[in-house]
């Protein structure tokens, strides 16, 4: 005789995410101070909110943060990578920053598809008065997973 036994199967499915660029880091403009020193660090947050307390640096211009749109299934949380950036100075590639980036780690999907959520990305750099002169720029390597 025959033994049988009834088991419960499950299936969890997922949409795959997407992710797609709405908007640039942008510093502005740092004009550094005369004399010897270190440490000037200049940041803003993923909120937007621009640090620049240090008496030997002078900010200016707008300054925002980095914008991305991640799409999946509703109610998932998605996970974000966003090491940190060389920045390359563009007159002498040899010159570079370190932005040490400010991410928020995760953000939960508030829906299946779009408008799915945004999120911010901030970061800071440190300066010295050694720092040389010049456009800095990189480039986000972000990433989403479940």
């Amino acid at each position: 005789m025959g033994a049988s036994k009834v088991v419960t199967i499950s299936a969890s499915v997922t949409k795959p995410l997407t992710l797609s660029w709405v908007q640039n880091l942008d510093l502005g403009s740092i004009a550094l101070g005369p004399g010897t020193w270190s440490g000037a660090v200049i940041g803003i947050s993923r909120s937007g909110t621009l640090s620049c307390a240090n008496a030997n640096v002078t900010c200016s211009g707008t300054s925002t943060v980095a914008r991305y749109q991640v799409t999946g299934s509703n109610n998932q949380v998605a996970r974000i990578s966003a090491p940190n950036v060389t920045l390359v100075n563009q007159s002498d590639p040899a010159r570079t920053l370190l932005l040490t980036v400010d991410s928020p780690g995760s953000v939960a999907l508030p829906n299946s598809g779009q408008p799915g959520a945004i999120f911010s990305l901030g970061g800071s750099l440190t300066l010295s008065s050694e720092t040389v002169s010049g456009v800095y720029s990189g480039t986000f390597n972000v990433t989403v997973d479940y």
